[in-house]
């Protein structure tokens, strides 16, 4: 599916990550020295952030979302659409954004809601608040992404461990009808469900037992196969075909959508998936390296929140003197896919920030 954003500008990105850092090549737990040197090599990361418990990811949002405000000079009360994208959610119900909706003290007028998707999430939540500040009396819009993919990873699986690190962010977006147009691209195919899966915790395989045997016990072998299906599974090869097969594809017609080449495009910052993939496609798609943004060896594989956190930790600088043509692109679990190709700044710098120590925990 192809769409056009007319009339809306990004204004501000911020990203906050926890302050505490794991690294393998420091630390090798069960990885040995020479695994672990060839691993951050390949992928690309040789530390992560992870967010300790009890903090979640809405509060790297929050935080970022607050920061960001301050940053802009918004009053809370002018912003009417905030968007959560995450596959973190703080509660089965209610809805996440509802909840920090009454945290950043935006008015009770202001549409708030979930949209739980992972590596695309970034270019679908964009999308989304910008149409609805198209069609709707709302002059600004929070874009929320952030996940906390650490609390999935099973402590031996030695796929996912490496890999993944914690990040919250806030985009803001603001009408403009003088902005220039946003082309994007959107596609899906579910066939690909099962390669980048959590098993357990929606109603489909629920880790609590059904209704008519409270008080009774899990076996210890039902709650040890609970306890595996609540971790990430990931398929390395079926992620690295399916982006091989999908991503070319999305650039060229997203570019082609926006009447552009790679010439035409200042830098290409997609999901920072794993270095080694991500430099496959740029040889591929003959980028040339200078406008081709890989920035995870200091945080990770941070799912919703790389393609902002990418953009505020390699271009802040360049986002002030600004506009600098961007094409964005995120693609994974799901299989979900998108793009788009937007002209960032002049804005003030974004910023990469860690989470601060004395951060209040929620409590509803």
């Amino acid at each position: 599916m192809k769409a056009i954003v007319e009339g809306v500008r990004v204004a501000g990105l911020r990203t906050v990550v926890p302050a505490q850092r794991h690294s393998f090549v420091e630390d090798p737990g069960i990885f040995t020295t020479e695994e672990v040197q060839k691993l951050a090599a390949t992928i690309g990361v040789r530390e992560r952030r992870v967010l300790p418990r009890p903090y979640c990811a809405s509060d790297l949002c929050v935080a970022a979302a607050e920061g960001l405000m301050q940053q802009l000079d918004w009053d809370p009360a002018s912003v009417e659409v905030l968007v959560f994208v995450s596959q973190d959610a703080d509660y089965v119900l209610p809805a996440t954004a509802c909840i920090m909706q009454h945290r950043l003290g935006l008015p009770t007028s202001a549409a708030a809601f979930d949209v739980p998707l992972g590596c695309s999430g970034y270019i679908y939540g964009l999308w989304i608040a910008s149409r609805l500040l198209g069609g709707s009396t709302a002059k600004r819009a929070l874009v929320l992404c952030g996940d906390n993919a650490t609390r999935h990873l099973h402590p031996e699986d030695r796929a996912t461990l490496p890999l993944f690190g914690d990040a919250g962010s806030a985009t803001a977006l603001e009408v403009d009808t003088n902005a220039p147009p946003i082309p994007v691209v959107i596609g899906t195919d579910g066939a690909g469900a099962p390669h980048i899966f959590v098993k357990a915790g929606g109603k489909r395989h629920c880790l609590i037992p059904p209704v008519g045997t409270a008080g009774q016990t899990l076996e210890k072998e039902a709650a040890a196969q609970l306890e595996r299906d609540s971790r990430l599974t990931l398929n390395g090869a079926e992620v690295f075909s399916f982006t091989l097969r999908a991503v070319p594809p999305l650039l060229r017609e997203a570019m082609e959508h926006a009447n552009t080449d790679v010439e035409g495009i200042d830098r290409f910052v997609l999901h920072q998936a794993n270095a080694f993939m991500l430099e496959h496609l740029r040889k591929r798609m003959k980028i040339p390296t200078e406008k081709f943004i890989i920035d995870m060896q200091g945080f990770g594989n941070t799912s919703s929140a790389s393609v902002p956190l990418a953009i505020c930790h390699s271009m802040g600088s360049q986002l002030t003197a600004g506009p600098v043509k961007t094409l964005m692109a995120g693609f994974g679990v799901g299989w979900s896919w998108g793009a788009m190709v937007v002209e960032l700044g002049a804005m003030q710098e974004p910023q990469v920030v860690d989470l601060p120590g004395n951060w209040p925990v929620l409590t509803v």
